[in-house]
């Protein structure tokens, strides 16, 4: 297959004979994106292509990049001995050698013209080459996936570009109408024209170039997360609303499970008043029947009862506690010495047995009353 790279053209300078020596880096290692129908794969959106530095720093690889031609833009074919003299304006100087992750290409152009232009501005470097793809998937070292790896590198020429679309970057693809990742014939022309359009774009926050067709892949991918974390969001919000709603109404329930505590104990207290005060005003009457209590209060009524018993200067002058401790005193001797009316009626009213015999007595002398006459009558006779 038969690809191209961009790079920018540095370093020139002129020699005593009028040519320009320039340097550049062409072909990076790593991963590049394509679109599936530029590499012979339609069914696929993006195809991830790996050049792992063994084929890039390849010895038969860098020695491809030695006096391979320079062009004035990508010819319409590979550039052989046959139409070197008609597209060649200079060539790659010296062997190619590793820079980092790039090839460093020392460069001598000798055409007047190209040279011309090069200093007016067109100093960007479009590397075409051809290179074997093998499908197959995989990680890199640096934990990449890739589905496709770039063997068998060879470059072909070094065309100088107005603009590469990588800028100053070496990307595969610089978009040209001749050269490009596609498929060639045996004679190593294109079977079609494939222009590959590099855009940038931010994925997790790391700006990626791809091909058009590979950002309208991760454009819909990135719409359709953004919709799914959309609808993950709204469903937890409406999620975190029913449980807000549901714990409201169980906050409201267990409030008027609280005050309906709160109103039992309080009609059981109320009740343990009530009965507190009846006993105490049977208390109150069992030491002075007489003492009135309604409309007074506990202590009142306390103080009525002593100030009854004992007169009002066994309370005169005294606190609460002495008066509260006087009528418990009086309370205990009336269940000593309890009242014997009181005491009857608790009993209940019942016939002694000599009442009993005084009836039956009084009967018999109403019967000998009545059988009087008949003595009368024995002793007439």
């Amino acid at each position: 297959m038969q690809f191209i790279d961009a790079v920018t053209v540095a370093g020139a300078r002129r020699t005593e004979d009028g040519y320009l020596i320039a340097e550049a880096r062409s072909v990076r290692t790593g991963i590049q994106l394509y679109a599936g129908s530029e590499v012979g794969k339609p069914d696929m959106s993006v195809v991830r292509v790996y050049r792992p530095a063994d084929q890039v720093f390849a010895d038969a690889s860098l020695q491809s990049f030695t006096h391979a031609p320079v062009t004035m833009d990508h010819p319409a074919e590979a550039v052989t001995a046959d139409n070197w003299k008609a597209l060649a304006v200079g060539e790659v100087s010296t062997a190619a050698k590793k820079d980092g992750e790039w090839v460093h290409l020392p460069l001598i152009l000798k055409d007047a013209a190209a040279i011309q232009a090069v200093e007016t501005g067109k100093r960007e470097l479009s590397a075409g080459y051809t290179c074997e793809l093998v499908f197959a998937d995989g990680v890199t070292p640096d934990g990449e996936a890739f589905n496709a790896t770039q063997t068998n590198i060879k470059i072909n020429h070094l065309a100088i570009v107005d603009r590469a679309r990588a800028g100053s970057k070496a990307r595969i693809g610089d978009g040209v109408r001749s050269w490009g990742a596609c498929p060639v014939t045996n004679d190593q022309k294109p079977e079609e024209d494939k222009i590959m359009n590099l855009k940038t774009v931010t994925v997790d926050g790391i700006p990626v170039e791809v091909t058009d067709q590979g950002a309208t892949v991760i454009a819909t991918l990135q719409s359709r997360l953004a919709d799914a974390v959309s609808k993950i969001t709204a469903t937890e919000t409406a999620h975190q609303t029913a449980i807000a709603a549901k714990d409201a109404d169980l906050a409201k329930k267990d409030a008027e499970i609280d005050a309906l505590k709160a109103k039992v104990l309080d009609e059981k207290a109320l009740d343990a008043k009530v009965q507190a005060r009846a006993d105490l005003i049977t208390v109150a009457k069992s030491i002075a029947n007489d003492v009135k209590t309604e409309g007074l209060a506990d202590s009142a009524i306390r103080k009525a009862v002593v100030i009854a018993k004992l007169g009002d200067a066994a309370v005169a002058g005294k606190p609460d506690a002495y008066i509260d401790a006087r009528f418990d005193i009086l309370a205990e001797e009336a269940k000593k010495n309890p009242d014997p009316f009181a005491r009857v009626v608790s009993d209940g009213i019942t016939s002694p047995a000599n009442l009993t015999d005084a009836n039956k007595a009084y009967e018999a002398m109403l019967q000998r009353d009545r059988m009087a006459w008949q003595g009368n009558q024995k002793e007439s006779a």
